[in-house]
């Protein structure tokens, strides 16, 4: 049988990456990748809209490879999946887009297979298939659930995605086992949108728990990361079994916090809104070398200076290893769109500079104590910039949002972990040699 040949392009988180990797795996050996439009059967676009600029991005892709496609002998299937088609409806969009193929929207994960497979005349598509994996060798994402439960003002999640189910530990531990064992994965990042409320609906106390029990002895995994991690979910019963588990669990927390004076807080619709620093202070109790991560938006509906003031307070004292900062989307549909006291959009980007220049100096200062120590990093892939140089990270730098660490020596292979001396530290990036 002709093997179909299939260019992907993946939008958006990690979440959207997985699911392309599963649908790419159900294709199996019925499928090669193509490089580009014109080389292929079929183009699949895995989309974001979870805001505005992400919408752009999907459509501008959408329409760019409309456009290759028209120019393509055969002309290649077009198949449009993700939270795009979720958030805004196939009808409405292959209105607009007639030119594509195939809408598939997030509510019909279990069908996409199927679909597909009809679209492209093969009927005998495996479901569970091993997922095809798109990362660099040295890592891989797990997802463990779907949607979330929360409500907070300004985000499209719930809509798009629908309310949080879980994985069946059983069914995660068997994907992790392939990967790990099977794959030589090395690392493997949980990632959910709210990998903290794992399992509650699955009738499980502890879901988190149960899924690091079930996940740390898995033979060959050196590093498990978690992301996502809501902060109401961080409870001292939790961060108390984690700090007992040791390696290969990182003291690694991403914690999406979004602000830090409570009248914002309160305003989304988030928690700790009183004191976001009593998470920052319990997570340092139980570990004390946590690297920390977090998310902040800036010019949400009401901010004030006085607002924005102590947000950098906080940032100054919270000392992130990892800051991303985002201006204040207004998406329709969502209850913030209609508040008052809108922000304009200069204000949103100048302070978004602000908050990224002071952790610039925090990163950069935090880096330079690096420098002389010998530290454990995962290598990733070759660098472009020179022959025997290499892209890795060291444990506290989860991949694609994190700083780097550009390693070379003898030993250095992707998908290996190699000791290195840290000789040189810049803003965000380390350098080492192995």
């Amino acid at each position: 049988m002709t093997k179909v040949r299939v260019h992907t392009i993946s939008l958006g988180c990690p979440k959207n990456r997985v699911d392309t990797e599963r649908l790419l795996g159900v294709l199996g050996k019925n499928f090669t990748p193509a490089e580009d439009v014109a080389g292929s059967d079929l183009v699949l676009i895995n989309t974001c809209g979870f805001i505005r600029p992400a919408v752009e991005e999907s459509v501008e892709t959408i329409l760019a490879a409309i456009r290759e496609a028209a120019e393509a002998t055969p002309r290649p299937k077009l198949a449009v999946t993700g939270c795009l088609v979720s958030r805004y409806g196939q009808a409405d969009l292959a209105a607009d887009l007639p030119e594509v193929d195939l809408w598939l929207s997030t509510r019909e994960l279990a069908n996409w297979p199927g679909l597909v497979g009809a679209a492209l005349g093969r009927r005998n598509l495996d479901a569970l298939g091993p997922r095809r994996l798109s990362t660099a060798p040295a890592y891989a994402y797990l997802k463990v659930s779907e949607g979330c439960s929360h409500r907070c003002a300004f985000c499209t999640i719930p809509s798009i995605r629908g309310k949080h189910v879980s994985r069946p530990l059983d069914e995660l531990e068997r994907e992790a086992r392939l990967l790990v064992e099977q794959g030589g994965v090395p690392e493997l990042v949980i990632v959910g949108q709210d990998v903290t409320s794992y399992g509650h609906d699955l009738g499980l106390k502890d879901g988190l728990k149960h899924l690091l029990d079930r996940l740390l002895p898995i033979k060959g995994l050196k590093w498990l990361r978690l992301m996502y991690l809501y902060p109401a979910g961080l409870t001292d019963g939790l961060l108390k079994h984690m700090a007992g588990l040791g390696q290969p669990l990182l003291p690694y927390f991403d914690i999406p916090l979004q602000h830090a004076h409570p009248d914002i807080l309160a305003a989304m619709g988030r928690p700790f809104a009183k004191d976001p620093t009593l998470v920052i202070d319990r997570v340092r109790k139980h570990f004390p070398e946590a690297a920390l991560r977090t998310s902040l938006i800036v010019g949400y509906p009401g901010e004030t200076d006085a607002h924005f003031k102590a947000l950098k307070t906080f940032v100054t004292r919270a000392q992130f290893a990892h800051l991303g900062v985002f201006p204040y989307h207004q998406e329709e549909g969502t209850p913030a769109a209609s508040l008052p006291g809108q922000v304009a959009q200069g204000i949103k980007t100048r302070r978004k500079n602000a908050l990224m220049k002071l952790q610039e100096n925090i990163s950069r200062e935090h880096l330079a104590t690096l420098v002389g120590q010998r530290l454990e990093v995962l290598v990733e892939e070759p660098s472009p910039e020179w022959p025997g140089l290499h892209v890795g990270r060291v444990w506290f730098q989860a991949p694609e949002v994190d700083g780097v660490t550009y390693v070379s020596g003898p030993k250095v292979k992707p998908g290996k972990m190699v000791m290195a001396d840290i000789e040189q530290a810049q803003s965000y990036d380390l350098v080492a040699l192995a």
